[in-house]
């Protein structure tokens, strides 16, 4: 027989797990679809939001800006580099990263057409990886020309600060 200060134990630890699973960021990923970002993600109440500016692949005063990699994958993974360092300097990680806003110039290269598949495969080395799996809400749109006219790609994010990992 159970006595009744085990079992309303049992049922408290159930509640609070519970509790603690429902107020988990939540990432939606897009029904039957193998792009790798979220549909919608749902942010609990009392978590806060962390608003990042917008990252080039390098600053938009360097002066050496012509000996940066000029194809937008590479230039993709700069921005997550720089992005990620900015996100580690405020104790956060790519996984609490819920919303992308990208801004992808027209290659030359590629016939003036913007490169989403190099933006992709640079994307992909930091977000829907087994090491880190949350994929974020994101935006992505071609725009005429950027701050520093050597950027084919600035992405801006925003994050949710977690409870405690």
């Amino acid at each position: 027989m159970i006595r009744l200060p085990r079992l309303l134990a049992a049922l408290s630890v159930l509640l609070v797990a519970g509790a603690a699973a429902a107020q988990e960021v939540v990432h939606h990923r897009v029904p039957g679809s193998d792009v790798p970002i979220s549909q919608a993600v749902e942010i609990p109440d009392g978590r806060a939001l962390v608003f990042l500016s917008s990252f080039g692949p390098f600053p938009s005063d360097d002066k050496h800006a012509s000996a940066h990699p000029g194809d937008t994958k590479a230039q993709t993974v700069a921005v997550l580099k720089r992005i990620e360092d900015a996100l580690a300097r405020i104790a956060l990680t790519h996984a609490d990263v819920v919303k992308m806003q990208v801004f992808l110039v027209a290659d030359p290269k590629k016939g003036g057409k913007s490169d989403l598949a190099g933006f992709t495969e640079g994307y992909k080395q930091f977000y829907g990886t087994p090491a880190q799996p949350n994929l974020p809400a994101r935006s992505l749109v071609q725009v005429a020309g950027l701050v520093n006219p050597a950027w084919l790609v600035q992405i801006e994010v925003t994050a949710v600060r977690p409870r405690a990992r």
